[in-house]
């Protein structure tokens, strides 16, 4: 049963979680004591932006980052009233695993991710994957970031724990992205690329599976790309600085090089990881989009790729 809380701010708000704080040596702040009490929001962050929303009441005031805690202070979490909006989203996603933890699906480029918009991923997971049933089961929520433009597998977490634990497997290095991109200009077959991005080491491999020569271009290159860091548009990047920016892209870009109205041509083809809970491995991919096959009819990436389906 859903509880109601009523004051003259908040009229007749759900209170989908409570939580009595257990008693400490000395007081602490909020937004780190409420990590975890509540099985919908996992991290820190989720703390705050429910504490900004005004979501959060903490003895019937509401909760504020400065607010600390010593003990037996009633914690509760009301509904969202946007929530209910983004569960009328219809977008039909691509299930390509799925199981009672986590799911990997397909997300077209133009679409977000996540964030304040209607039309995102986060949305519209509810209604495409089965509920889990898990007793720390939380609404689907990504457990890492694909730029608007770009295309390709996202891991999702289905539980409270097993997104903390996705999140320390990509900590940790032990999951394997591999994403294909087309490049502009005469490139060379291979190598590594080392360089800061934001002040921060940065690292991603590269091989040129095939080019074909292009009057605006010189050369278009298939090339497939394997981020060993997670920096901020890291492949976007990396390639422009070789001076091999990725067709269609328009941050990161040579003058009179940008190709308009076709998208970015970068995909997230793969993904391999243990799974976290059945140590079983993990090993999926997707093809290329068409927008890529009109230039590379040929090309079969799962044959750059070590699958086995």
């Amino acid at each position: 049963m859903w509880e109601l809380f009523f004051n003259e701010t908040h009229l007749y708000l759900k209170v989908i979680e409570s939580h009595i704080a257990l008693e400490l040596e000395k007081p602490v702040r909020f937004q780190e004591y409420g990590v975890g009490i509540f099985n919908t929001i996992p991290n820190k962050s989720g703390i705050k932006k429910a504490i900004k929303k005004e979501l959060i009441l903490i003895d019937d005031e509401l909760a504020t980052t400065s607010k600390y805690i010593s003990g037996g202070e009633k914690i509760v979490l009301l509904k969202d009233k946007k929530s209910e909006e983004f569960s009328r989203l219809k977008l039909d996603l691509e299930v390509l695993y799925e199981d009672d933890y986590l799911a990997i699906v397909y997300k077209p480029s133009g679409i977000l991710v996540s964030g304040n918009k209607f039309v995102t991923i986060a949305n519209a997971l509810a209604q495409n994957l089965k509920k889990s049933n898990q007793t720390d089961a939380v609404k689907p929520q990504p457990v890492h970031r694909l730029d608007y433009p770009t295309s390709g597998l996202l891991l999702v977490g289905k539980t409270s724990i097993a997104i903390q634990k996705l999140s320390v497997l990509f900590q940790k290095k032990e999951i394997q992205k591999t994403y294909f991109a087309i490049t502009i200009n005469e490139m060379k077959k291979e190598g590594f690329i080392d360089s800061y991005i934001d002040n921060k080491e940065s690292y991603s491999s590269f091989k040129v599976l095939d080019s074909v020569k292009s009057e605006r271009f010189h050369f278009l290159n298939l090339v497939k790309l394997s981020p060993k860091t997670g920096r901020k548009h890291q492949l976007r990047k990396h390639l422009l600085s070789l001076k091999n920016p990725i067709l269609g892209d328009k941050e990161y870009y040579l003058t009179d090089k940008i190709l308009k109205g076709k998208g970015l041509y970068l995909h997230a083809a793969h993904l391999e990881f243990k799974h976290p809970f059945s140590s079983k491995k993990i090993n999926i991919y997707k093809e290329l989009p068409k927008k890529f096959k009109s230039i590379f009819p040929d090309i079969l990436i799962k044959n750059y790729l070590n699958v086995t389906n």
